[in-house]
């Protein structure tokens, strides 16, 4: 497929919603799924990657070259990229034919290997907040569950015992504001904010200022994510984050990208335009558990060489779980 021309190889060679951000009344948790699933809080998809993997290779054979090109086809619409697939499936079927193996499962964990050394050569992906006060700016397009993911990690952090404020600085959306608010509440946590329309710098700068005299170990600041044009986006940012740099040098510590795993090749676009100007420092892949997809991981560690964070795997309040590659990749081609 894609007009090229393969190698042989020997026989014996896989819209935002009004509310979001809206914390609710109830929510009850996912199940939790058995063995390393368990790891990001996910369950098998029976009609997902894994199975057509396991279904091209179980019918046509791994020594037949339309297996592999079925493959590419799988993985080109679970979102992995039309880039990053082919080679995925040039390096596993070279790391298959050294192996010696012969069958459909030892095809199918050369395809995993190969995906887990790409998002494992990027670094491991661990979260560390860095001495007080950090500054973690979130950065995304509304409609990403950004609003949210600020309360669950904000959440994670404090049952470690960190302390700390929430920052309204998407003064875009008066309902933004609204939101935190109504999270900052839940956690019992401040939030730091002004009118709607108010400069967002200067948001920045009073929490700033409040995470140091009141000796927070963490400042967790929300930014717009849609105004008139992107150029006028990009520069609501980069002031942010002078601001912040200049009151308080080395920061920000982090700026994570909150993205919608459901949005797929879309998302990418979107990560890296922000990667470019914004400096994002890391990825928060949002709805993973509500895509029948998910290969976005992969295209963003592969094009973007940014790592993946957290995952976030339902609506609770504590449904964000730390990315591990190993459980990523089992439940990517479970089936």
């Amino acid at each position: 497929m894609f007009g090229r021309r393969r190698e042989r190889t020997s026989p014996a060679e896989p819209p935002a919603s009004p509310a979001e951000g809206t914390p609710p009344a109830t929510r009850p948790r996912p199940a939790r799924a058995p063995s390393g699933l368990r790891g990001l809080g996910l369950r098998a998809r029976p009609s997902g990657l894994g199975e057509r993997v396991r279904s091209i290779f179980g019918t046509l054979g791994p020594q037949n070259d339309a297996a592999w090109d079925a493959v590419e086809e799988a993985l080109i619409a679970g979102d992995v990229g039309a880039t990053t697939t082919l080679q995925l499936v040039d390096a596993a079927r070279s790391r298959y034919a050294r192996s010696g193996g012969r069958g459909s499962e030892p095809a199918r964990a050369a395809l995993a290997d190969e995906i887990r050394a790409r998002l494992s050569g990027i670094g491991s992906g661990a979260f560390e907040l860095g001495a007080p006060p950090s500054v973690i700016l979130f950065v995304g397009v509304n409609g990403s569950g950004k609003t949210t993911t600020i309360a669950k990690l904000a959440r994670r952090l404090q049952g470690e015992g960190r302390t700390l404020a929430l920052a309204a600085a998407d003064t875009f959306r008066a309902a933004a504001i609204e939101q935190l608010r109504i999270w900052g509440e839940q956690l019992g946590a401040a939030v730091i904010a002004q009118r709607a329309g108010a400069d967002p710098g200067a948001v920045a700068f009073d929490a700033v200022t409040a995470a140091e005299s009141r000796g927070l170990d963490a400042i967790l600041i929300d930014t717009a994510g849609r105004l008139h044009s992107k150029a006028q986006l990009m520069a609501e940012l980069g002031k942010i984050r002078r601001v912040v740099e200049r009151r308080l040098p080395g920061q920000p510590r982090h700026v994570l990208l909150v993205l919608d795993a459901t949005t797929g090749q879309n998302g990418l676009a979107q990560a890296d335009g922000f990667s470019q100007e914004a400096g994002v420092t890391g990825v928060i892949l949002t709805k993973l558990d509500g895509t029948a997809k998910g290969g976005i991981a992969v295209a963003i560690a592969d094009r973007l060489r940014l790592p993946v964070l957290f995952v976030g795997v339902g609506e609770g309040i504590d449904d964000l779980a730390p990315f591990d590659v190993d459980a990523y990749v089992e439940w990517l081609l479970s089936a």
